[in-house]
């Protein structure tokens, strides 16, 4: 015969300061919990927002990533006549030979420097990708030495204003215009254009991106262009390139999350023991009372449990109330592909919501585990000379 859980309740709230300091202390293990997983999250879906499955990135041989990546002219050109590139409104092609370089710059507010992503792109580069917009000011002027700046680093570095000049290398160049990309990681990016670009920076492209005019032929492209040997190239759909790039240091944010959230945990499993210890200590008369009206031990194991349970759960709502406020606040870290400073926002969705309601029930099950045993081994008799 099962214990009415309206019991357990009243038992729970009866008990209103342990109860709650119980649960505040689950709670905040759930929300360090959901705000690492969250951290992750937002890194990852910026850095893959940031390809799309219709364009091609084109890098060197061997190469994991644009920076490590070498693209000569004579090949950018070669990639660019490719018949199966989609055109644009004024008929050219939809391609865009690259370079990428990293600059060190000082934040605001004295807050240290940070590597910073310099991509030159071609006169399609803002076509070919989806979401971008000039929020202020204005793209770049042909041949001119001037920067757009990526909506996430604008408000971070010095120098990145409206007006404001970059040294790069001996020459300066001027910010005309702020941009937005849909939250994706070209938002931690500063561009400019490849042909001005190069005489200061570097000679060669890193890699040629282009819009495909059929993205079902992608397996025919990328079999034409490696199996060229003028070429020595390896291609990628965009959106799979910026998938690889997220990956290890997604899962590597959520390995650490979850690595300090079990060392907060124990602390949190002794607390909800404690709770459960004195609450059996303080209620040695109703277990006497419902061993006396026929409830059998596996009874009380199992109506101690459930309170147990029931107690971690509020700490996992509490938990997830506490994290839901950060969700969407910008925040930024080091991308490791690439060594530059990527911003991105916590994203709070709700498989994070559900591991952390799921990680405070299991916090409930083992703290009360060994207290509501305890409870349903405890004799009759002893039981009684309580009453």
């Amino acid at each position: 015969m099962a214990i009415p859980l309206g019991y357990n309740i009243r038992s729970a709230i009866g008990r209103p300061w342990a109860t709650l300091a119980t649960a505040f202390g689950i709670g905040m293990v759930v929300a360090i919990l959901v705000l690492a997983l969250a951290l992750a999250s937002g890194f990852q879906a910026a850095v893959v927002s940031t390809g799309s499955p219709n364009n091609v990135i084109v890098l060197r041989k061997g190469a994991d990533s644009e920076l490590s990546s070498g693209i000569g002219r004579d090949q950018a050109n070669i990639i660019k006549s490719l018949p199966d590139i989609a055109p644009g409104a004024d008929g050219r092609p939809l391609a865009s030979p690259e370079l990428l370089v990293l600059i060190n710059q000082e934040r605001k507010q004295g807050k240290g420097t940070s590597n910073v992503t310099i991509r030159g792109v071609d006169s399609e580069g803002l076509a070919l990708r989806d979401g971008i917009k000039i929020y202020e000011g204005r793209d770049v002027a042909p041949g001119a030495a001037e920067l757009i700046v990526g909506k996430r680093i604008a408000d971070r570095f010095e120098g990145f204003g409206i007006g404001q000049q970059v040294k790069l290398e001996q020459r300066m160049f001027t910010v005309v215009g702020h941009f937005s990309a849909g939250g994706s990681g070209f938002e931690s990016e500063v561009w400019g254009q490849n042909a001005v670009f190069m005489p200061v920076l570097r000679e060669d492209f890193q890699s040629v991106t282009f819009r495909m005019k059929d993205p079902a032929r992608f397996a025919a492209i990328k079999k034409q262009l490696e199996a060229d040997p003028r070429l020595g190239v390896d291609v990628k759909r965009e959106s799979e390139y910026y998938s690889d790039l997220a990956g290890p240091l997604a899962t590597t944010m959520r390995i650490l999350g979850v690595f300090i959230v079990l060392i907060m945990a124990v602390g949190a499993l002794f607390a909800a023991m404690n709770t459960m210890f004195a609450s059996i200590g303080a209620r040695s008369r109703e277990i006497a009372t419902m061993l006396t009206l026929g409830f059998g031990k596996g009874s009380i194991l199992l109506a101690f449990l459930v309170e147990s349970v029931l107690i971690a759960l509020l700490g996992g709502i509490i938990g997830c109330l506490l994290a839901l406020p950060v969700n969407g606040t910008a925040t930024s870290t080091t991308n490791f592909s690439t060594f530059s400073e990527i911003a991105f926002a916590f994203q709070i969705t709700p498989v994070a919501l559900g591991i952390g309601m799921l990680f405070a029930l299991g916090l409930g099950v083992v703290g009360g585990l060994l207290p509501a045993w305890k409870a349903s081994r405890q004799p009759l008799a002893a039981a009684m000379r309580a009453m």
